[in-house]
Formats: C-alpha cells, sequence, structure tokens
C-alpha cells in the first residue's frame, strides 16, 4: 500500500467522516426549513438554493448583497464549549450590513469550515443561525459544511455567510442623500458583537494556557459580577435589521453605518458625502462594562478602544431632522433603546468625539 499500511486507505482513515456529515443533515433540516417562507422554491439537500422573491411592490428593484464572518469568537466558542448562539451573530454580520442600504433581507447561505465534523456540534451552529434567520425575517436557502482534517484541529471551526435583500433604486440609502444638520441616532449595542475579539483575547487572557483560558472564562466577568466571562463574550448580537426595515416612513433616512471593526470613527465616514463631518457627543451614551474591563485590564487607549470595538453603539442612522422622532420611537417599541448622538456638518470630513 502507497501508505505504508496493511488496509487501504479510505475518506474515513484520512480524517473525513462522510456518515458524519449525512447525520448532520438530518439533525440540522427541521432548523433550517423552520425559516423558510413561501418565495423558497427548493428543498434541503440541493445542488443549491431557489428563491422566486415577490416583488409586486417594487417598481425597479435593486439586489443587494454582502457576505462576512464571525472572526475569532469561534475560538472563545470552542474554549467555553459552547456553539449555541455564535450562529446569531454570523446572520447580525450579514443582514446588518444590506440594511445600510435600506434593503429588507431575503434569503441567506451559511458555510461552516471544522477540523472534525461532529453531527451535534453542527446542529448547535447551525441552529443559531436559523434562530437568527428567523429573528431577520429571512430565509436560510442553503450552505455548505467542510471537515478539513490537518487544517483545523477537532474542535476548532469557523463560520462564513451570505446574505441577498432587495430594495426600491428610489428609496436606496447612502452618503449622495445625507445633507449638512442631518441627526445621527445611535442603537445600543450591550456587547463587542462580532468584533474585536483578537484584542478582547489579549486583554482578558494575555498568554495564560487553554486550561487557564476555561478557568478564567467560566468565572465571574468581574468581581461581583452574576454572569460568567464567557457568558458576556458570547452574547450574541442584536440583529438591527428586521426594526430598522420596518420603519414606517424609511424615507426620512438618508444614510446607515453598521458599527463593526474600525468601531464609529472607521465605519460612520463611509456613510457620509465628502466634505461633511460628523459631531458625537460620547456622553449620550453609556459604555457597557464589558468594554471597560477589557480597557482597563489590556491597559488600552481611549481612542484605541473606540476605533476597535463598537463602545455600546451598534448601528447608526442618519437621519432628516423631523424624523428623529419616529424613527427612535419605532425603535424602542422594537425593544432597541436608542441614543441621539450629534449630528452632521460641513467640514473636511471624518468624525470627531466629543
Amino acid at each position: 500500500m502507497a501508505n505504508g499500511a496493511d488496509e487501504p486507505l479510505t475518506y474515513a482513515s484520512a480524517g473525513v467522516d462522510i456518515a458524519a456529515g449525512e447525520a448532520a443533515v438530518s439533525k440540522i433540516k427541521s432548523k433550517v426549513r423552520a425559516t423558510f417562507s413561501s418565495e423558497v422554491v427548493s428543498e434541503i439537500g440541493g445542488f443549491a438554493g431557489m428563491f422566486a422573491p415577490d416583488l409586486s411592490g417594487y417598481s425597479e428593484p435593486v439586489f443587494v448583497s454582502s457576505t462576512d464572518g464571525v472572526g475569532t469568537k469561534s475560538l472563545v466558542a470552542t474554549w467555553a464549549d459552547s456553539y449555541d448562539t455564535i450562529g446569531v451573530d454570523l446572520v447580525a454580520m450579514c443582514v446588518d450590513d444590506l440594511v445600510c442600504t435600506g434593503a429588507k433581507p431575503l434569503f441567506m447561505l451559511d458555510y461552516i469550515s471544522i477540523g472534525k465534523l461532529d453531527p451535534a456540534h453542527i446542529e448547535s451552529l447551525v441552529g443559531g443561525i436559523a434562530e437568527g434567520c428567523i429573528m431577520a425575517d429571512a430565509s436560510l436557502i442553503g450552505g455548505e459544511m467542510a471537515e478539513h482534517p490537518g487544517m483545523m484541529r477537532d474542535g476548532e471551526f469557523d463560520l462564513a455567510g451570505f446574505a441577498v435583500g432587495v430594495v426600491d433604486r428610489s428609496k436606496l440609502w447612502g452618503p449622495g442623500r445625507v445633507l449638512d444638520g442631518y441627526k445621527l441616532i445611535g442603537l445600543a449595542s450591550p456587547n463587542l458583537r462580532s468584533n474585536g475579539f483578537s484584542l478582547a483575547r489579549a486583554a482578558l487572557f494575555g498568554s495564560a494556557s487553554v486550561d487557564e483560558i476555561k478557568s478564567i472564562g467560566k468565572g465571574p466577568a468581574w468581581n461581583g459580577s452574576e454572569r460568567t466571562l464567557f457568558d458576556l463574550l458570547l452574547e450574541p448580537s442584536i440583529i438591527y435589521s428586521h426594526a430598522v426595515s420596518s420603519i414606517p416612513d424609511k424615507n426620512v433616512i438618508a444614510s446607515c453605518a453598521h458599527i463593526t471593526g474600525g468601531g464609529i470613527p472607521g465605519n460612520l465616514p463611509r456613510s457620509l458625502p465628502a466634505g461633511m463631518s460628523a459631531t458625537i457627543e460620547v456622553a449620550s451614551f453609556e459604555v457597557p462594562r464589558i468594554f471597560r474591563e477589557i480597557q482597563g485590564r489590556g491597559g488600552i487607549a481611549e481612542e484605541e478602544m473606540f476605533r476597535v470595538f463598537n463602545m455600546g453603539v451598534g448601528m447608526i442612522l442618519v437621519v432628516e431632522p423631523q424624523g428623529e422622532s419616529q424613527v427612535r420611537s419605532h425603535l424602542e417599541s422594537c425593544a432597541i433603546p436608542t441614543f441621539l448622538l450629534g449630528m452632521v456638518h460641513d467640514g473636511e470630513g471624518g468624525v470627531r468625539l466629543v
């Protein structure tokens, strides 16, 4: 034999278990099907997902797509041996990019790469993705799981996703609609969402061994906290898309910024036209305790914190002044606290935190 063994090589002996993959698909079918809208044409198990959107309410539909992942938050999930919520983060990262154009999410696909395929592990991951899709009112119409022995260790995994939405061309949001004096409405984020985990891990765990990290993570998040550090770090992202896309009069919104890696200074300028600036009053919102714990334990400068993390603001809407009240009232009714962060004004461009 080429491998010097008495038995012939098989895919299983090389580290890929086809039977485990089939068992995983069987476990997730009901969860995936629960996300289907009447517009889903395909069934689970085909080579591609099919979706027939109802475009009767659109005069000039524009399809919008986005793709993203969960980053090294997956490593924290592995340490904590907790996989049932990180799928929600994947959905949030994808659909909350879509909604920045004014689009309504339609459907999503996921990609799971994993060192060794465990059907129960996959069931937890996909269960979270399905839960997120239901929150976002989007259908999970397909996906892929790939076992990568030798490339990833047992238990290691990564998640990526792809989402599609639709919006009328005349109702697209973007920098071109923003004018001097427009208000900035922040949507609260109680946690890191899925960004900045490389810095957070370095600050909270340093050079600790995996066993030491597990001990720290299973302990109180800080003195007096009733929750563990792992619980707080793995708290799923709020999904904003459904609340934002259901605002009664979306025409009062000019543009939108999803506050991910890069924080407010790195993302808000993407929703502003050249020659305009934004002033953010930091005192207008409360920075959640978890960010200050990361900052204190890592000795991180304030500017760096705001450059990496959302610091408690997960999305910013740029709104016509007369639309502030109705937008905030709707979002609050969807259980999303909001802040009046500041406003847009003529200037050199960029974001100023005061």
